[in-house]
């Protein structure tokens, strides 16, 4: 009986422990934002069009098709540091709302240390009448095991995505100035 029960109380310590050493990453969030001058519109225009990411500055080139269709649209994103983000989708586009949401199912994590990543883009309206753009990204470290190497661990991951969308924003800022 007295061996049942520390079988029992070691068994609820082990299965605890094995479980937390077995989990793997947790999903990353990262909200980039800026706050520029110019009127939503205005902004929309620049950073609306799916298929153009000529104000991001670490985009060398975007191929694409179909436009700003939600669940049809996709594009391959080539950086200028080199790594290529292909088939990226358009799941959600409302410019109305002046916002989209994209994924990427399918990237070596090895040029672009993330999995699952998607961003939904936004722009809203400031009291002052400038514009508060916002890029929420979500994504897995590109690592999906235990113990990841340092170059697709959390911290590269999100290094990652900011060197993609920060000189983004920064640009926005420099065109459309600083909003008061």
């Amino acid at each position: 009986m007295k061996f049942t029960r520390t079988l029992l109380t070691f068994g609820a310590f082990v299965i605890p422990f094995s479980a937390a050493l077995a989990h793997g990453p947790t999903r990353v969030k990262l909200d980039l934002s800026v706050d520029v001058a110019a009127p939503p519109a205005k902004v929309w225009a620049t950073i609306g069009n799916f298929q153009d990411l000529s104000w991001a500055p670490s985009v060398a080139k975007v191929t694409g098709t179909d436009g700003n269709t939600a669940n049809q649209a996709h594009r391959t994103i080539t950086l200028k540091s080199g790594p290529v983000l292909p088939d990226e989708e358009l799941d959600d586009y409302d410019s109305t709302k002046m916002e989209y949401t994209t994924f990427l199912p399918h990237v070596d994590p090895k040029v672009f240390p993330v999995a699952d990543y998607s961003t939904h883009v936004m722009v809203k309206p400031l009291p002052s009448g400038g514009s508060h753009v916002e890029i929420l990204a979500a994504f897995y470290r590109g690592y999906m095991n235990n113990n990841p190497p340092p170059d697709m661990n959390e911290d590269a991951a999100k290094k990652a995505v900011s060197a993609l969308w920060q000189p983004a924003l920064d640009a926005l800022k420099a065109k459309f100035g600083a909003a008061h």
